[in-house]
């Protein structure tokens, strides 16, 4: 089963908690066991498994891709000035793959699904959710 999950982003930089959306893909495919695997369409987001009860947490990400790769520093700024969007993108990956068990995500307490938006905000970003059942 496919589906895709549309959201939109407010910030140039920004984790979404995408958790929810994806249980409900889940949920209504059905399957007891398997994977479902979640896909960031767009050259400049990706996706993350990352702990869900501290937002900090998520501050800290964008702030250390913040520092490790700063805007305006980039040979493809001189195109649309977003290279800085595209090396964040690569580095964290567009896509993660969870476990499904009894029907259920298969992550810890302290884990969410996050899409990671490098160069918004954007009116739509797609998520391609695809369950898979080990049947």
């Amino acid at each position: 089963m496919r589906r895709v999950i549309t959201i939109s982003t407010s910030k140039r930089e920004e984790l979404i908690d995408i958790t929810s959306q994806v249980k409900s893909v889940v949920k209504d495919s059905g399957v007891r066991d398997g994977l479902v695997h979640v896909y960031a369409q767009g050259a400049t987001a990706a996706m993350m498994i990352q702990e869900n009860w501290d937002e900090s947490v998520q501050t800290d990400v964008v702030s250390l891709l913040r520092k490790l790769i700063p805007r305006g520093a980039w040979l493809h700024d001189e195109q649309d000035g977003n290279g800085d969007a595209h090396l964040k993108s690569g580095l964290v990956g567009p896509s993660e793959t969870i476990p499904i068990i009894d029907g259920t995500l298969g992550l810890s307490t302290w884990q969410n699904i996050f899409f990671c938006e490098f160069d918004g905000p954007r009116e739509e970003r797609r998520i391609v959710c695809t369950v898979l059942t080990d049947r």
